[in-house]
């Protein structure tokens, strides 16, 4: 499942489809996967001005979770790892895995995708650990099973 999941820059940071500025196309899923990660009109401005846009920018427009000070990159990406994987790892897989999936089809392809994962994941041990130890006051205790 490629992509990237969460992005976090420094102010310094630039980001830009800069291929028609020389003559080129953004090939490689460039055109495809950006309308489907941003609103149209902010990835049409990415993929049409061919302008390297501020940190801050990426942010407005939403291609950026966060901008920290550049000493805090590593930390903070570290930090959203954490949250991450403090979740049911069998459930994060699946909820990524559904989105990507669902995103190539219909609605109707999604639901059904969402459908079948659901049905998985509602039969894992991890499924039985996670409400067990909130009921316990207690944090659970993944397995991946």
């Amino acid at each position: 499942m490629g992509g990237v999941d969460i992005r976090i820059a420094t102010a310094r940071a630039t980001f830009g489809v800069m291929e028609p500025k020389r003559g080129l196309f953004a090939g490689g899923g460039t055109t495809a996967r950006l309308p489907r990660q941003l609103a149209f009109p902010a990835a049409m401005e990415f993929l049409l001005t061919a302008e390297a846009f501020p940190a801050s920018r990426a942010l407005d427009l939403g291609l950026l979770n966060e901008i920290v000070e550049p000493d805090e990159l590593m930390p903070r990406a570290l930090e959203w790892a954490a949250r991450i994987c403090a979740n049911a790892p069998l459930a994060v897989q699946a909820t990524k895995e559904s989105v990507i999936r669902g995103l190539a089809g219909t609605l109707d392809d999604a639901y059904g995708i969402e459908a079948e994962l659901s049905t998985r994941i509602f039969a894992t041990e991890d499924a039985k650990e996670g409400p067990l130890a909130f009921k316990e006051k207690r944090p659970p205790n993944w397995t991946a099973r």
